[in-house]
């Protein structure tokens, strides 16, 4: 079968719509592999507790017993057994589960240590955070280096402009478009993949735009900015009963307090005469003040700053953060929901309902049924330019539909694409250096012709 390219006027498909099938084109060929890298990551996120239940559970669990040795030990456990400093760890709920150590190495490595609760026995080290760490490492592509976040920041701005500019393509106008289910019935032709790729972004393309959307606060830029803006309006962190809140450098941030406080910290009681700062006394303080277990206690490395405890959540409605004084047990602040502003309420739902928590099962299906539909979209639309492609790829001929230079044109394209560039500045960037390209290989082509 030969296979046939769109003719430059194809009857039925106007300008508009030529040019908005152009952009959804260059959308995907811009973002699909990463788009696709950080959807099949994020489904298997989305099991962190149950993955890491199977590669770690020997280590994870132990014999349940009504006893528990002090929480001390547990720390020099785990220094003495792999040589470094713990930072951080989760203090479990139930009776048969092992007390979870980060620790910083002196060659600034990390590992996580497993210490039974009930007798300080170091059961097993990994390498931090185990293969989910490496799963995130993956998602946030902070692996390939720190300027990556902000890959991730335009690639959020282009999947976006996929959803809007697929919605127009879809839209009815008379014409036979606008379809709710797979009518084709043969895999082998095209008609079945349009098909497919049409019904799976009706269905799902909410889910991928929320999960785009509610992904953007962790990007580096436009992140920052919106944080910005919820500090500087007071809708943001609640304020101290006692003292004030500074920022942390690395080594003294607190984890699992939350993006609205990350990096937050408080200065201790500043007596003269202290006592050195323990674990233990900042367990007894917590449990004290009612902090339901598992807890995350961050150790920090400056001695007059105040420990944090911060409740292991799954639904936002239960944050709990108390700064608690390493040396004499006085809490500083007992921080909860309700003390939180809407705007940083928004962030951290948000966050919650992307990472399939909130509201249970229901919750993480629905976001696991976004990352396969990512993956469907993904590989339909190249099964779909294959068949459709151009008998020789060369002369800068791709498949995609001609745009007749009309004003028209332009407003539609720029309707859809103007006001998520302005709202992403990445994107928008990147969108005008997509544009000169164009402009470059349609002023080749015609030289060449």
């Amino acid at each position: 079968m030969r296979l046939m390219t769109i003719p430059e006027t194809s009857p039925g498909l106007s300008g508009p719509y030529r040019a908005v099938w152009r952009w959804h084109f260059y959308a995907g060929i811009l973002v699909l592999p990463v788009l696709m890298l950080m959807a099949l990551t994020g489904g298997l996120y989305l099991f962190k507790t149950e993955i890491d239940g199977l590669v770690y559970g020997r280590m994870a669990h132990v014999e349940a017993s009504p006893s528990t040795t002090a929480p001390d030990r547990w720390v020099v456990s785990a220094e003495t057994g792999t040589g470094g400093k713990v930072a951080n760890l989760v203090v479990p709920a139930p009776s048969d589960e092992a007390v979870r150590l980060t620790v910083n190495l002196p060659d600034g490595g990390k590992r996580t240590a497993f210490v039974d609760p009930h007798d300080a026995r170091l059961i097993g080290v990994t390498p931090f955070g185990g293969v989910m760490e490496t799963v995130k490492q993956l998602h946030s592509l902070t692996l390939i280096g720190p300027w990556a976040n902000y890959l991730v920041e335009i690639v959020a701005g282009w999947a976006l402009i996929l959803v809007c500019t697929g919605v127009f393509l879809w839209w009815p106008r008379g014409r036979d478009v606008g379809v709710v289910a797979v009518r084709a019935s043969s895999p082998g032709r095209r008609p079945f993949w349009r098909d497919l790729h049409a019904v799976t972004g009706l269905y799902a393309g909410a889910v991928i735009a929320f999960l785009v959307v509610t992904g953007m606060p962790w990007s580096a830029f436009w992140g920052d900015q919106y944080m910005a803006f919820v500090k500087d309006n007071g809708l943001g962190r609640p304020k101290p009963p006692a003292g004030a809140f500074a920022h942390a450098d690395h080594q003294n941030a607190p984890v699992g307090v939350g993006w609205t406080m990350e990096g937050m910290v408080m200065p201790g009681d500043h007596a003269t005469a202290r006592p050195a700062p323990r674990l233990s006394t900042v367990v007894t303080a917590a449990d004290g003040r009612g902090l339901p277990r598992p807890y995350t206690v961050s150790i920090p490395a400056d001695p007059s700053l105040s420990w944090t405890a911060s409740r292991v959540i799954q639904h936002v409605e239960d944050t709990r953060i108390v700064y608690i004084d390493g040396a004499t047990g006085a809490v500083g602040a007992d921080l909860r929901w309700g003390q939180f502003g809407v705007g940083a309420k928004a962030f951290e739902w948000g966050i919650a309902v992307h990472q399939g928590t909130q509201y249970g099962w229901m919750n993480r299906y629905l976001m696991l049924g976004g990352c396969i539909a990512i993956w469907v979209l993904s590989i339909s639309g190249i099964v779909m330019w294959w068949k459709r492609r151009p008998p020789k790829l060369s002369k800068g001929r791709i498949g995609t539909p001609e745009v007749p230079p009309n004003p028209r044109v332009r407003a539609a394209v720029l309707g859809i694409v103007l006001p998520l560039a302005i709202l992403y500045p990445l994107t928008g960037l990147s969108l005008i250096v997509a544009l000169l390209v164009d402009r470059a290989v349609c002023a080749a082509r015609r030289l060449a012709y």
